[in-house]
Order: structure tokens, then sequence, then C-alpha cells
């Protein structure tokens, strides 16, 4: 199936719908262990891989993204598998590929934080670079449309993954912070000032993703979009992040004050609805390339794709509460069960 080049749907003014979150989803699954969350799926269940990624191209998803987000030789070396990088990331990009050219969607390959960069210590801005650069010489042997460099805290070392894609990839560069409690890297630039010095470095998309839910990402990137001329990123996490507790890491369980991050964050999940409503938010401010992060999943993706004009097969299951035995229409309510629930749901229209 035929599909058109990255930077060619940008330039046309499309939008790029994008699923991310692997990481929690298959955490949540069993499949990945909290705390080192390197993507041992990959080499132990690569089918489960293969139907998340066929299930959220059903839900919607424009790109199909290699599951290599923590699958670098510092991140491998703490779970004792470093001889295992070449096969887990090689592996994690031929099943995206073969996911991505079933269904005619781009393929992305993928780098992160490294999480031992160090700005001060050339050794580990040295380690960095080496760790993206034979990703992204691996991601290229498989003819990737764009990289994404994800979640950096630092501004020097989304930079340097900037460069690297440049110099090793040359292939269009997505590259997003994290989005802390504070709209400042961690080495002291302000997130919008940082998107903008990483678009006139070359990025074709800057923007944030992770750590921030949509109602406390919207005000951030509406900065971001005041500086930055070209399509801008969001992808928030799927929690509901609030003014008072702005990050997932920040929540608390509610009623009884103990952090939720990270085995307890479903239960301070967004609610459809309020994805629906960023949705809204977000297409209306001219949002381009729009995803979700950590707490992602197919029914979340298939709101936001929907939203966006996507129209994806899984619409083919939306709710039709009309059809409901007892809270459903006149042709399909059984009036014997009227009383069978204290709480009717009255004119539910959902879709």
């Amino acid at each position: 199936m035929s599909k058109r080049g990255f930077r060619e749907r940008l330039a046309a003014g499309e939008t790029i719908v994008i699923a991310e979150g692997y990481l929690f989803e298959f955490e949540r699954r069993g499949y990945v262990r909290a705390g080192c969350f390197v993507p041992e799926v990959v080499l132990e269940f690569p089918e489960q891989l293969r139907a998340l990624h066929e299930e959220f191209v059903h839900a919607g998803s424009d790109v199909v993204e290699a599951y290599t987000y923590y699958g670098h030789r510092a991140k491998l070396r703490v779970v004792g598998r470093e001889d295992e990088l070449e096969t887990l990331n090689f592996k994690a990009l031929d099943i995206a590929k073969e996911v991505a050219d079933k269904h005619g969607k781009l393929l992305a390959g993928g780098i992160s934080n490294t999480t031992i960069f160090n700005r001060h210590d050339p050794k580990t801005i040295e380690e960095a670079r080496s760790i993206f650069k034979e990703q992204i010489e691996w991601a290229v042997t498989r003819d990737v449309d764009f990289i994404i460099g994800e979640t950096f805290p630092d501004f020097a070392e989304a930079l340097l993954a900037l460069e690297c894609i440049k110099e090793y990839g040359k292939v269009p560069a997505v590259i997003t912070f994290c989005s802390t409690e504070t709209n400042m890297t961690h080495d002291g630039v302000p997130i919008p000032e940082a998107c903008r010095k990483l678009e006139e470095a070359g990025a074709d998309v800057v923007g944030v993703n992770c750590s921030r839910g949509p109602v406390t990402m919207m005000p951030l990137v509406k900065e971001i979009k005041k500086v930055c001329k070209g399509p801008v990123a969001m992808l928030p996490v799927v929690y509901s992040t609030t003014d008072k507790e702005p990050t997932m890491q920040a929540l608390t369980i509610p009623g009884k004050g103990k952090p939720a991050f990270p085995v307890d964050l479903p239960g301070v999940a967004c609610t459809r609805t309020e994805i629906k409503e960023f949705a809204e938010e977000a297409k209306a401010l001219g949002i381009q390339y729009i995803g979700l992060c950590c707490g992602n999943a197919s029914h979340y993706m298939r709101i936001l794709a929907d939203v966006y004009g996507k129209d994806p097969p899984a619409n083919k299951f939306s709710p039709n509460m009309d059809q409901h035995y007892s809270f459903g229409d006149d042709k399909h309510r059984n009036d014997y069960y009227n009383d069978l629930f204290e709480t009717k749901l009255k004119d539910n229209k959902a879709k």
C-alpha cells in the first residue's frame, strides 16, 4: 500500500495522529517491569507487541512507532541483557515495519532520554552520542519515515539527539521535551525557547510529551505555539493532572493522599469525555502532530483520531447506548427491567 511521506503531509497541512504509551500499557498488561521500564516484551513476547501495534492502527494511529524507548545500551545494561541490544532493536523495528507496511502507515524509529546524560560530564555526553548513533543507524536500515527523539529533560541532550538524527539518520526529526512541573528544561532553558531553538536547528516538529496530562500541558503548548513557526507536537499522559498536581508524578490517590505514581495511576485516569474535550481544544489550536503518551489505550486513541477526522476502523464499535436493554431507546429497551437499576442513564447519546 503506497503512502505519502512525513514532510509531504506536514507541508500540505495534514495532521498526524500518533499512538504512544507502549511502556505503561505493557506494564499494565504484565509484560514490562515498573522501575527499569525496559522493553523486554520485544524479546520475550513479540506477538504481544505486534498485536498492540495492530490495535493502535485499528484505533486510528497514522504512525507505527518501533518500541525502542528505553531499549538502548544503558537501560539493557541495568537488566543484564546488553548482549541482546541489537536483537531487540531490530526485532522492534521489523515488527513495526511489518504492521506499518501492511496498513500503509508511517514508520517511526525512536530514541529517548538516555538516563545517563550529564551536561557537566563529557564522558556521559559521548556515551549518549554513541547510544543515539547506534539506534539511529539501525532504524534507517529499515527505511523509517522519520525518527522521534522524546522525553528529554535537558535541552542539551535534546539538541544532541537532533544533531545525531541529522548526521547519522538524515531523515525527518520530531523532538519533544518531558513537560515537568516547571516550564523549564533541567538545564534552565524555558521549554518554549528550547523548542524554538530546536526548530531553528532543523527539527521538523518540536513540542512536549509525557509527565503532564491534557489540562496542565495545554497552557505550555499554547506558549510553544507563540514562538514556533512550524508544526508543534503535543502528547500528554492520560491522567487527570491539575494545577495543584500538574504531573503524573505529583498525582495522589483521591481521598488517601498517597502518591499514585506509578502503579496506582489507573485510579486517576482521564475519562473518555476529558480526552474528547482535549482533542477538540488541540484541534482548534492547530496542533498538527497529536498523540497520547503514558496511560494511552486504544479506546482513547479512537476518540482522538475521530475528533481529528480520521474515522478509524474502531469507530464501528463506538458506544451506542440506544441499543441497551435497560438504558436504551424505545425500540431496544425491555420495560420489564425498568426498576433494575436505581440510577438511569438519561438521554445518553455516547458515540
